[in-house]
């Protein structure tokens, strides 16, 4: 019976839920516009074992969402979670927060055509991957400029994520097209693949774990001073 402390932080969202065996025994997430996963995804691991009354030392593995998303998100996230695998020597699974979006979505929703989880990469810009009726990948994932030939092309499908939200008027004007709103890739929707993967031993590299940001970054030279 798996212990699993599981960690996203790829999107706005700060989620930190702590399972054994597949059920949640305590969750806790907070979505802001300010990044506060620095200030409170420690608070939260540490909120989650108080709340079950297990020390850290009883954790079998984590699992933790290696994006796409944003960049100090995915690190912090990414940080505490191989911060405990080394102190506490156990394994580390990384989890696709696209996946963790769809599983979210499933959840709460039954409907028919392609699933597509969106994360806001700016703009009119998202990081989705298509999935089809059954939620399997239909294609990598990749960032996508969502606009009115996309809408036009994209047939009979779900859409989901903060990057769907904030698309309303595309949604609006396509009856083939469903808007979920206000699913996000909490972290006890990453409890079922990771007990999954715990059960079959599909651990990852703890050392060569990285993010999937979804883009290279857009690092820019500050001015030189005159």
């Amino acid at each position: 019976m798996p212990l699993i402390l599981a960690i996203e932080t790829a999107t706005k969202l700060c989620s930190v839920a702590l399972a054994r065996d597949g059920v949640v025994l305590a969750q806790r997430d907070l979505e802001s516009e300010k990044h506060i996963h620095a200030e409170k995804v420690n608070v939260f691991i540490a909120e989650v074992m108080e709340e079950a009354g297990l020390p850290l030392t009883s954790l079998n593995a984590v699992a933790v969402g290696i994006g796409p998303g944003s960049y100090t998100g995915l690190r912090i996230g990414l940080s505490a979670a191989k911060g405990l695998c080394y102190g506490l020597d156990i394994p580390i699974i990384g989890l696709s927060t696209l996946g963790t979006l769809l599983s979210a979505a499933r959840a709460a929703h039954a409907g028919a055509g392609a699933w597509w989880p969106m994360i806001d990469a700016r703009r009119m810009e998202v990081f989705t991957q298509p999935h089809d009726a059954y939620g399997h990948s239909m294609a990598p994932a990749t960032p996508l400029v969502i606009d009115a030939h996309w809408v036009d092309s994209a047939g009979e499908c779900i859409v989901f994520g903060d990057g769907a939200d904030k698309a309303t008027e595309f949604w609006s004007v396509s009856s083939a097209i469903t808007h979920l709103p206000g699913i996000r890739p909490h972290a006890r929707a990453m409890v079922q693949e990771a007990t999954h993967r715990a059960a079959q031993n599909q651990f990852d590299d703890l050392a060569y774990l990285v993010p999937d940001y979804g883009k290279p970054a857009n690092v820019t030279q500050p001015k030189k001073r005159v």
